[in-house]
């Protein structure tokens, strides 16, 4: 399981409040500051998929959220 950062964290908890569109995620979440690449990270750490359209939790994101 992956040590994620704060800003991480806050969007996964986002994402687990209720089905968010890609597009939404994207306009919420993008970032042109290589420092705070929240969504980049997520996706590289195989937290977030993106399927039909929306952003959807891994099973990794889920026990993540459970442990904390």
């Amino acid at each position: 399981m992956p040590t994620v950062s704060a800003p991480t964290m806050q969007l996964l908890e986002w994402l687990a409040e209720e089905s968010r569109t890609y597009a939404e995620t994207i306009e919420v979440w993008k970032t042109s500051c290589p420092r705070l690449a929240v969504w980049e990270d997520a996706l590289g750490d195989d937290l977030v998929r993106v399927g039909n359209g929306f952003v959807v939790l891994t099973p990794c994101a889920r026990e993540l959220l459970a442990a904390r």
